[in-house]
């Protein structure tokens, strides 16, 4: 049965204000406006999304009073907002879906039922993983072979060897059962989203600009998906922002489209070292330095965040992952299917017998949003106290957050996004004509909106838009 509450939107934005050390705003600043269930979810996914998108605007006013001196009306709807978390599912190149492309691994990407009837989320949804996982189980790939395959492995067992293995592999738990794990009570103590001094250095201003963030630069080092859509959020408030990844990496395409507007896209190879050294140039001018690599592979490139802050102090450093950012799992690969998994989210959403994932990617959108909230939250520290700041966030504390909601919403009563003709923008890409949703958020006097269109990736090279470095 599902609790016959109703979540209150107010208290919980005044709890997470609280959480991560932000001051509450005067009454009627902020207005949340509809509810969940927007879509089929047991979890209010959709107000849980508007509540940290209205902190954003909170912590937003909050640096734009420290420029301006004025502050403005936050507004967001619950609507919109869930409708964020499929955002990459409507939007349209040329008139048409941006499909993914089926790559044979992406049969692993699944939730299998084992031999002592527990299930385990499999991904692979980049082909080494597919192939790591087929070795590890003994599986072709298909979904027979892999189910067939993942029957014959107790799930302890399973979800140990291909960890050994540097795969992707989760039991499915309840949130007490994951509670009750050693990274759960690793976790238990954090906020959604973590802001950590970790250097010192003189108080730096926001520069002078008619947006919230113009004259800020963040350098983005993620993939799929909750990094990118951290630095999108920035890109919505005026910040300058340079993806950076490598040609050779695997990426997927419509979330590259829909991640990737009001950013500059580039490529380099972190293990050439001329490639390595243009990107320490670029660290040099740069303010925010996002990066959801598995623990310690930048740090032995040279780009941990103790080498960089230490480099160039007054930067703020991000990391995101699926596990966290400390205890024993915290260098495992993730994907926002893992998170759900582990955190109790696809049991609650089904039960024990199956589990079901949620109906939108409410992990990593919701990470990316809550990243984003530290970043402007290490902004204002910065502008008032100095320092060099660790912002830290994973798909796991936010599975945890969700999962500790409860589940209030009757699925039978979802209503959609109805017409979404209202939700769109739409601009010229190097690609064609791609309409996606406008971001959620709105705000009085700034409007978030995105300066550029989505490019491909490498389209730019690796400079700020001035040309510097």
């Amino acid at each position: 049965m599902l609790a016959e509450t109703v979540l209150d939107t107010d208290a919980l934005l005044g709890s997470l204000l609280e959480q991560v050390g932000l001051e509450r705003p005067e009454a009627n600043e902020v207005s949340i406006v509809g509810r969940d269930p927007i879509w089929a979810s047991k979890y209010p996914i959709g107000e849980a999304a508007a509540v940290a998108l209205a902190a954003i605007g909170v912590a937003v006013n909050h640096l734009w009073e420290q420029r301006t001196g004025r502050r403005q009306r936050v507004r967001v709807e619950v609507r919109r907002a869930a409708a964020s978390l499929r955002g990459h599912a409507f939007q349209r190149l040329n008139g048409e879906e941006t499909p993914r492309e089926p790559f044979p691994e992406l049969a692993y990407s699944d939730l299998y039922r084992c031999r002592d009837g527990r299930w385990i989320q499999l991904h692979g949804g980049f082909p080494h993983l597919g192939q790591g996982t087929a070795e590890v189980i003994g599986s072709e790939h298909n979904p027979a072979s892999i189910a067939d395959a993942v029957a014959r492995w107790d799930s302890q067992p399973l979800e140990d060897a291909l960890a050994e293995a540097g795969m992707c592999g989760v039991i499915a738990r309840s949130g007490p059962e994951w509670g009750v794990t050693e990274q759960g009570q690793t976790l238990l103590p954090l906020p959604p989203v973590k802001v950590v001094k970790v250097g010192d250095s003189e108080p730096t201003q926001l520069p002078e600009g008619a947006r919230p963030l113009t004259g800020v630069r963040a350098l983005n080092l993620t993939r799929v998906l909750a990094g990118p859509v951290s630095d999108r959020t920035l890109a919505e408030h005026g910040a300058e922002v340079l993806h950076i990844t490598a040609p050779d990496l695997p990426s997927v395409p419509p979330y590259v489209l829909a991640t990737n507007p009001g950013k500059l896209s580039a490529y380099l190879d972190l293990d050439v070292p001329d490639q390595a050294a243009q990107l320490h140039r670029l660290v040099a001018d740069a303010d925010i330095f996002v990066q959801g690599y598995r623990a310690g592979a930048l740090d032995r490139r040279g780009f941990g965040v103790t080498e960089l802050v230490q480099r160039r102090p007054g930067l703020i450093y991000v990391s995101i992952n699926c596990y966290g950012p400390v205890g024993p799992w915290r260098d495992r690969p993730d994907w926002e299917q893992l998170g759900q998994s582990a955190t109790g989210l696809a049991i609650g959403q089904g039960s024990h017998d199956r589990p079901v994932h949620l109906p939108a990617q409410a992990n990593d959108y919701t990470t990316g949003y809550v990243a984003a909230l530290g970043v402007l939250i290490a902004l204002g520290r910065r502008a008032r106290e100095g320092g060099s700041y660790h912002v830290r966030a994973s798909l796991c504390q936010t599975g945890m957050w969700l999962e500790r909601l409860g589940r209030h919403c009757r699925t039978e009563e979802a209503v959609g996004l109805g017409d979404s003709s209202d939700l769109f923008v739409h601009s010229d890409t190097p690609l064609g004509r791609l309409s996606q949703f406008a971001p959620a958020l709105d705000l009085s006097e700034t409007p978030p909106y995105w300066s550029s269109p989505a490019v491909p990736l490498g389209t730019h090279p690796a400079a700020w838009g001035d040309g510097t470095a």
